[in-house]
């Protein structure tokens, strides 16, 4: 018997009718199914000895799967209810054959680097840490206008930017909030940190590709807020002198496959490709 936990998105009632068609069948199977209806007794205990989690919903499901693991290693299974679905695995029809196939150890697993965030804030008394696998993102908040922050990099000064915000993100995070601000795309099997200027007012408006041990310090400047936020998770309000400090996290994400995943295809529907 295996413990299956499935993480639905509460807003897709695809999902939801699927997750309970799906939480029969596999308990008439033997195996033990928790629902993430049972998150508002206790988060943790949903998640505590799962053999495997499934996400039903789109790609921000999974980034919210992830961190409800809170560092477990248990892999995550997504079924795509969502639209490109760059990080699921399997579509609804097939949701059922492929738990059973994982469960059977007939899978494979992409193993993606993720990022540790530490914000340091000169009021407050202890630190925030937090833990994303997509990017970090320190950004104005809707009454600023820009934000300026100094970066350094490894402890040394690199230079001070003026922007609407600043996206650090990982190779899985090339593609989403960092792709709309023109960063490059980057494989997911890469390892690397993408430093991306969210409309600079500066001349230089490039991404900084940097090896995956460059520890990136931000601190805010000036008497305008910003806000950090984490895989869309707002983390803290940030003032003048407070810091963001973004390394390597010493988390994976363990994602399900069936074979080799193709980086590439998502790409070709997006944007037409497969038609020229």
């Amino acid at each position: 018997m295996s413990k299956v936990g499935l993480y639905v998105h509460e807003f897709r009632p695809e999902a939801i009718a699927n997750s309970v068609e799906l939480a029969q069948l596999l308990e008439e199977k033997g195996h033990s199914v928790r629902q993430s209806n049972e998150l508002k007794e206790d988060p943790s205990q949903f998640v505590d000895d799962l053999d495997l989690l499934v996400s039903m919903g789109g790609d921000g499901s999974i980034l919210r799967a992830i961190n409800l693991l809170d560092g477990r290693p248990t892999p995550v299974l997504g079924i795509n209810f969502g639209q490109l679905g760059y990080l699921t695995a399997a579509e609804p029809s097939e949701a059922f054959d492929s738990v059973i196939r994982t469960l059977e150890g007939d899978y494979d697993l992409e193993e993606r680097m993720m990022l540790k965030v530490v914000v340091e804030r000169k009021k407050a008394e202890s630190l925030l840490e937090d833990h994303a696998l997509n990017e970090v993102v320190v950004e104005r908040t809707a009454v600023s206008q820009t934000v300026r922050m100094n970066v350094s990099m490894d402890g040394s000064f690199f230079t001070s930017y003026a922007a609407d915000g600043l996206i650090i993100s990982t190779p899985t995070g090339s593609t989403a909030y960092a792709f709309s601000a023109r960063g490059p795309i980057v494989d997911a099997s890469h390892h690397s940190i993408q430093l991306t200027p969210v409309s600079p007012h500066m001349l230089f408006d490039r991404t900084l590709v940097l090896t995956p041990s460059t520890e990136l310090d931000l601190q805010v400047l000036g008497d305008r807020t910003a806000t950090c936020t984490a895989d869309g998770r707002e983390l803290s309000i940030l003032e003048k002198d407070d810091r963001v400090i973004c390394t390597r996290s010493d988390r994976i994400a363990r994602l399900v496959t069936f074979g080799k995943r193709d980086f590439l295809d998502p790409l070709k529907t997006k944007f037409g490709l497969e038609d020229r």
